[in-house]
C-alpha cells in the first residue's frame, strides 16, 4: 500500500511540473527590459537603465518572434526590423525557446514567466532576469 501511495505522489509531482512550465507560455509575450544578469561565475550585473528592450510575441502555439526595440520619449519605439524567430518546445519539464537565424542557432530555457518577471538561461549559462517594460513618464 505504501508503494502505491509513493508511486501516486511521484506521478502527481511529475505531471504537475510539466503542466507548470506550460503555464509560462501566455506570460512570455510583451515588452521586457533586463533587470539583472547572473554570469556563470556568479558575478551579478544590475541594470538601472536600458537603452533597448526585448519584444517577444507568441505567434501561434509553437512559434514566436523576438525584436530589439529602442524606446523613445514619445512612447514609441525605434527598431532595426531584425526579427529572430523561435520555436517553443517543452522537454524534460523545461520550457525551451529554439532560435535560428542566418548567423546562429541557440536555445534559451525559460526558468520563470509571470506577468511581471521573465527569467531565462541562455546557451552560455548566464541567467537573465527581465521585468515588464514601463515607459518613462515625464510630468510637468
Amino acid at each position: 500500500m505504501k508503494q502505491l501511495i509513493i508511486i501516486a505522489i511521484c506521478i502527481t509531482f511529475i505531471t504537475s511540473c510539466s503542466k507548470h512550465v506550460k503555464n509560462y507560455i501566455p506570460n512570455i509575450s510583451g515588452y521586457w527590459e533586463i533587470e539583472k544578469v547572473t554570469l556563470p561565475d556568479g558575478t551579478v550585473k544590475e541594470y538601472a537603465y536600458n537603452n533597448t528592450i526585448d519584444y517577444l510575441e507568441i505567434t501561434d502555439s509553437i512559434n514566436g518572434i523576438r525584436k530589439k526595440l529602442k524606446p523613445t520619449l514619445n512612447n514609441t519605439f525605434e527598431t532595426s526590423n531584425i526579427i529572430e524567430n523561435f520555436e517553443i518546445k517543452i522537454e524534460n519539464d523545461s520550457l525551451n525557446l529554439y532560435y535560428k537565424t542566418p548567423f546562429d542557432t541557440w536555445k534559451e530555457t525559460i526558468l520563470l514567466a509571470t506577468e511581471s518577471q521573465l527569467k531565462v538561461v541562455n546557451k552560455n549559462k548566464a541567467v537573465f532576469v527581465y521585468k515588464r517594460f514601463e515607459p518613462i513618464k515625464i510630468t510637468n
